[in-house]
């Protein structure tokens, strides 16, 4: 089990200091969305490297609303479940730090304004469109996610690979509109951070982040498991 929490805490800290590092450094452009592309680019392509390094060990949850959708689907108890998630806060608090130290010390300027934290701007500060985008994202990545790595599933080794284009996607619509979580853990960190540096918005709008993706898994796991037992 503990080396089950380490490759989570590892992984959860290389998608933020990869993903949020890089939406940090080149900022997310309305005008010509390279931006957004670079840095859903990053999210999804470190999903596919960690899936493929870690997978084997811990499953490579790096997110406590895949977990929530393993858990509901059975594919693990709700001690391991609040173990992984607490690792993965951890983890996410950790690549955190680095980016702290990165952009700190070498007086990089943060082009996001908050180490990358997700917010409502894009939606006009509208919580419940927040909330809306939050569910339906997560539950696309989600319920990917449980339909690729069910024991039904014939992708052999391409599953990891599915996951993260499915990562870049949402993304690519998201990040518009709430900057993109669908992981609680990816935006506890930086929110964090963001708080200690003065720029308090992303910690205030932190539940929506929390809430949204957890209900889009838990909807996922739902009719994962409807469709499951149809087969």
């Amino acid at each position: 089990m503990n080396r089950k929490l380490i490759a989570e805490a590892i992984g959860t800290a290389v998608l933020v200091i990869l993903g949020c590092g890089t939406a940090m450094l080149v900022g997310c452009d309305a005008a010509s969305g390279g931006g957004y592309i670079l840095t859903a680019l990053a999210f999804g392509l470190t999903i596919v490297a960690m899936a493929y390094s870690i997978g084997n060990v811990s499953g490579c949850h790096i997110n406590p609303a895949v977990s929530l959708g393993v858990l509901l689907t059975g594919g693990m108890s709700v001690a391991e479940f609040i173990a992984y998630v607490i690792s993965q806060c951890v983890g996410a608090l950790c690549g955190s730090a680095v980016l702290a130290a990165i952009f700190g010390l070498g007086h990089v300027k943060d082009m996001t304004g908050g180490f990358g934290a997700n917010g409502l701007a894009g939606v006009g500060g509208n919580a419940l469109a927040g909330l809306v985008v939050e569910i339906v994202l997560t539950f696309i990545f989600v319920i990917a996610i449980l339909g690729v790595t069910s024991k039904k599933a014939k992708h052999g080794s391409f599953g990891g690979l599915v996951i993260g284009l499915t990562l870049v996607v949402v993304h690519i619509l998201g990040i518009g509109l709430t900057g993109t979580s669908v992981n609680p853990a990816r935006s506890f960190g930086p929110a964090l951070f963001a708080a200690f540096g003065g720029n308090l918005a992303p910690l205030t709008s932190l539940w929506v982040f929390i809430v949204g993706p957890m209900a889009g898994a838990a909807l996922a796991a739902v009719v994962h498991n409807i469709l499951e037992a149809d087969l």
